[in-house]
């Protein structure tokens, strides 16, 4: 067993490892914070490196010891910002109870999150798939894993609905997750370029549309 002078000075020496690591991940998260607010607003090719360098007062090999290709950035970037869309969205939406009201609750979070402004450029994912939907390479397959695994959670909501008899047992889930997201989309879209407000309770009442067309579709 060794003596105590050396354990106590193994820790001390490992304290400073520690710190540095904890500030390295803190610059990087800073840094993808920043590059997800500049994508959404500029596109993923428009991530300038030196631009985002500036806007941080790093230099540009400062940016590249924590990314070594601008590659490697736009997925990082794509990844901070569904951390950030799961925290901000999916995980308030999900905490509702199962069904109409959990899928109803996922499209509040969504349109608050667009309202809000979290990402200047709006939803990041819509931005992203617009820039990415006719290029090829990684950083396009990760958007698409986005997209389907929102449809997918919307889907399960709608599946949970019909089984407990919220929705008419003919309705598609796929069907009702696809124009749920495309109401959110709209409201996204338009809200960006006309900033008009009223488009929120428009793409609410939309969605109550839909909702309610799959409740009745077996009396019609």
């Amino acid at each position: 067993m060794p003596p105590h002078h050396m354990t106590r000075r193994a820790r001390a020496s490992s304290t400073p490892k520690r710190r540095r690591r904890a500030d390295g991940e803190k610059s990087r998260q800073a840094i993808l914070q920043a590059a997800a607010e500049m994508a959404s607003i500029h596109g993923l090719e428009g991530l300038s490196l030196g631009a985002l360098a500036g806007s941080l007062g790093i230099s540009k090999s400062g940016l590249f010891a924590h990314f070594g290709s601008k590659q490697e950035l736009e997925i990082a970037t794509i990844e901070a910002a569904g951390r950030v869309f799961a925290d901000d969205v999916v995980k308030p939406g999900l905490a509702a109870p199962a069904g109409i009201r959990r899928l109803v609750a996922l499209t509040e979070a969504f349109l608050s999150h667009v309202e809000r402004r979290v990402f200047p450029g709006g939803c990041f994912f819509a931005a992203a798939a617009a820039e990415l939907d006719s290029r090829s390479g990684p950083a396009r397959e990760r958007v698409a894993a986005f997209q389907r695994e929102w449809m997918s959670t919307l889907e399960r909501q709608a599946q949970e609905a019909r089984a407990a008899g919220e929705l008419d047992p003919l309705v598609d889930p796929k069907q009702i997750a696809f124009e749920v997201n495309a109401m959110l989309a709209a409201a996204n879209g338009t809200f960006l370029l006309q900033g008009d407000l009223a488009v929120f309770e428009r793409a609410r009442n939309g969605l109550l549309g839909i909702l309610e067309r799959g409740a009745s579709l077996q009396s019609a």
